[in-house]
């Protein structure tokens, strides 16, 4: 789901840039965090060789990432579901709105023509 900002629609040059920049931002602050809790587990393991601590930290950075990316995902495939959801209930309260207004229009019609009627009898 794509938030349109003030002064910008959304599918504009400067929005997408925008998105893209904060999304890149967002990515990179969630590795900089999984490098930083990798290397404190690292910390609380002594026994750990050089390698063996740069390999622990690649895989969790890796593992993490893919899980940051799947919650993201679901996030955004949830957002779209109800997106959807919202637009066809708000589509569907404007068409019901529309027959609402259509049927108190034509009992306003209805009632000036039946007054307009009864006005050229009683003048007649």
């Amino acid at each position: 789901m794509r938030r349109v900002r003030r002064g910008t629609p959304a599918g504009e040059p400067s929005s997408v840039l925008a998105d893209e920049t904060e999304g890149y931002l967002l990515a990179h602050s969630h590795r900089d965090e999984a490098q930083h809790e990798a290397e404190d587990l690292c910390a609380r393991m002594p026994w750990l060789t050089t390698a063996q601590a740069e390999e622990l930290t690649a895989h969790y950075v890796g593992r993490r990432l893919d899980v940051t990316r799947q919650l993201m995902l679901g996030t955004v495939r949830r957002a779209a579901e109800l997106r959807q959801e919202y637009e066809s209930r708000y589509a569907e309260l404007r068409r019901a709105l529309l027959r609402r207004h259509a049927a108190g229009a034509c009992a306003v019609l209805a009632c000036a023509a039946g007054v307009g009627a009864a006005a050229g009898v009683l003048i007649r």
